[in-house]
């Protein structure tokens, strides 16, 4: 087949673009040929024969809501003009103002604008305004994408219910989970001294966004309160204008919880860890929850947070209410109080991982291909195939 995957980034250390990067690599294993329309694509890629990079410059527009449109704009007049070369079209997301054979859905603005945890409100100052602005505007190119795709693949069921309150029939949508690297992501020696962090106490991680409610630390911290003084946190992202250091200190937890900044070598941390904590109030599919599982971590988890569907109750805990400090505290407190039991949690969850390698949901995503490319059959193209393209 001859694959068109239109994106902003393809490469390894991007959620979105790590999981482009495996599709194009399984396609290309499976000998089929790939182009790849988008900003940035990782250079060990482009060196592949039967690969070809057709590059969007990023737009100086000011705001990245119009250097989106503009890239859309782009990549939907490129489209127009080179759709009969291709069996399949793979967009992801409202990405380009163009019909597409295959849209993947990592984020709905729709579903976090609505999820009870939106923290923008219109008339609370510009950059509030902005926010709400953006996050409307994308729910109109969002429905319109979604609409004209043949073929809709959520990263989770989550998504899944809120795309289908987009009004896209359930009947064209095909759930595909992403992927992780069980090989790069295994249990192994832990590390501890090595990221500043105490060797004996029983020891979460959480990891994330650190500047933005939407990964729910605050509740975390107000949860550890309740715990255990034994249990420790580490904490793992930018610390640059956050404010959670300043209310770690505040709720006196300073000696208990161990920001690390960003971490590059994510495998040793989870590997230095007991038990990995994820009380996103919105999330659609985490990589890092199944980076935790494939190393053999039991997790906890809400069911806010997309991803938590694949948590057994052999391997973790997921708990209703993401601002339930209680009830969080209840389940860290258990898995500390009996080291046995989250070891075994541990391994469940690195079996779970195994299902989900990157491997597997690349070839999730080629039956789909196939499968659209078979339907398609002789149908004719769409007129607008062969428009000339158009520089903007």
């Amino acid at each position: 087949m001859r694959i068109l995957i239109v994106t902003h980034v393809v490469k390894k250390n991007d959620g979105q673009g790590r999981v482009n990067y495996e599709v194009v690599q399984g396609a290309l294993a499976a000998g089929h040929d790939v182009t790849l329309l988008a900003r940035e694509v990782a250079p060990e890629l482009t060196q592949h024969p039967r690969l070809h990079f057709v590059q969007i410059e990023a737009s100086r527009l000011p705001s990245r809501l119009l250097q989106y449109q503009m890239f859309a704009l782009r990549c939907g007049a490129w489209i127009r003009a080179h759709r009969h070369e291709f069996d399949v079209v793979h967009v992801n997301g409202f990405i380009a103002w163009a019909r597409a054979d295959v849209n993947s859905v990592h984020f709905v603005h729709d579903g976090w604008y609505r999820c009870g945890f939106y923290p923008f409100r219109l008339a609370r100052g510009l950059y509030h305004a902005y926010q709400v602005i953006y996050t409307r505007l994308n729910i109109v190119c969002e429905k319109w994408a979604l609409r004209h795709a043949e073929v809709v693949v959520p990263v989770s069921a989550k998504v899944g219910t809120e795309v289908r309150a987009l009004g896209i029939d359930i009947k064209r949508m095909q759930v595909i989970h992403n992927g992780v690297d069980v090989n790069e992501f295994a249990p192994g020696e832990s590390q501890r001294a090595r990221f500043g962090l105490p060797d004996a106490p029983f020891m979460l991680l959480f990891a994330g966004d650190l500047r933005m409610p939407r990964k729910n630390l605050d509740t975390l911290l107000h949860a550890l309160v309740k715990t255990s003084p034994d249990i420790h946190l580490a904490v793992a992202g930018i610390l640059q204008n956050s404010p959670y250091p300043a209310l770690a200190e505040s709720l006196g937890l300073k000696e208990r919880v161990h920001f690390t900044d960003m971490v590059m070598d994510m495998p040793a941390l989870m590997r230095s860890v007991d038990a990995f904590v994820y009380p996103s109030r919105y999330e659609a599919m985490g990589l890092v929850l199944l980076e935790a599982l494939a190393t053999g971590l039991p997790i906890i988890t809400v069911h806010t947070a997309g991803g938590a569907e694949v948590i057994t109750p052999e391997s973790g805990i997921v708990l209703d209410d993401p601002d339930d400090a209680a009830a969080l505290a209840i389940a860290i407190d258990r898995l500390a109080g009996n080291r046995d039991d989250a070891r075994r949690l541990g391994v469940a969850a690195r079996e779970v991982a195994g299902t989900l390698s990157w491997q597997a949901m690349a070839g999730r995503y080629l039956a789909v291909y196939e499968q659209v490319h078979a339907q398609r059959g002789a149908r004719p193209l769409p007129v607008n195939c062969t428009t000339a393209s158009v520089e903007l």
